[in-house]
């Protein structure tokens, strides 16, 4: 099967034998991905998790501004006023979560909204200095939910999850290894340098030990996953994206202004 991608660059047994390299091809926007990124990734990553030759995948961005800004804040809302999902009905982690090989998220900038919880859902998390991260769906009017948003309660624990989810705050590199958000900051001219490392070190170790051991995680955290499948904004917010909430957010942004939500119900 050949495989044509237009949003991402996908390398095979790039810069150390065995690593398979996604990155998001989307600079000018920030590598903010719309449903054919995702669908692509998702190819990409399917790909390598049934080539025998590759033992680790690596997710990051192109250029040195942004790791992913999350979903493309016009997509979004072309997806919402359709009645779709937060992430129009696609999985914003693209399949890594099913894949049983092992995933290094290399964080090259920002990491913000669907971005960032595509890098905590990896395996492992591996910044620059530079790189930044944020949740900002409350900000932009665009609801998450289920294990996308609850699983970060694993990897920070409760308050910390609950304090970048509700308020949007943007952290630091330092600031997210101390959270336990990352693995290992390293100045930017040394972040291929380390993302090798690691992949290194994970190639020299049983690939049978490796998927049992992913699977063994996966299963761990299953349950929250389950919840994923209720339809939080229809019980809550039944009328969230004909109301105006939803696209006070991304006009906001679009506009490069602070969203008013005065006028909505709390």
């Amino acid at each position: 099967m050949t495989l044509d991608f237009k949003d991402i660059l996908y390398q095979k047994h790039h810069r150390v034998q065995g690593a398979a390299w996604i990155t998001i091809n989307r600079p000018q926007v920030m590598n903010s991905f719309t449903g054919d990124t995702l669908r692509e990734m998702r190819q990409a990553v399917q790909d390598a998790c049934a080539d025998t030759s590759v033992g680790v995948i690596v997710i990051t961005g192109a250029g040195e501004r942004a790791f992913c800004a999350g979903g493309d804040v016009k997509w979004l809302q072309a997806a919402q006023q359709e009645g779709g999902s937060a992430s129009g009905g696609m999985d914003p982690h693209a399949g890594v979560e099913e894949c049983l090989k092992p995933v290094i998220a290399r964080v090259n900038g920002y990491s913000i909204g669907g971005g960032n919880h595509m890098a905590y859902h990896a395996d492992f998390t591996i910044a620059a200095e530079h790189a930044q991260f944020s949740q900002v769906g409350p900000r932009i009017g665009s609801p998450a939910s289920g294990h996308w948003v609850n699983y970060l309660v694993h990897v920070v624990g409760a308050k910390k999850a609950r304090e970048m989810w509700m308020l949007c705050r943007r952290y630091s590199a330092q600031e997210a290894l101390q959270m336990g958000l990352v693995n290992a900051v390293v100045p930017y001219d040394k972040l291929d340098e380390e993302v090798d490392k690691w992949c290194q070190e994970l190639m020299a170790k049983s690939p049978s030990c490796l998927k049992i051991l992913k699977a063994s995680f996966l299963a761990e955290y299953e349950p929250l996953r389950q919840t994923s499948g209720r339809d939080w904004v229809g019980e809550i917010a039944p009328d969230f994206f004909r109301s105006g909430e939803a696209d006070e957010g991304k006009n906001a942004f679009a506009e490069r202004r602070e969203p008013d939500f005065s006028r909505f119900p709390r």
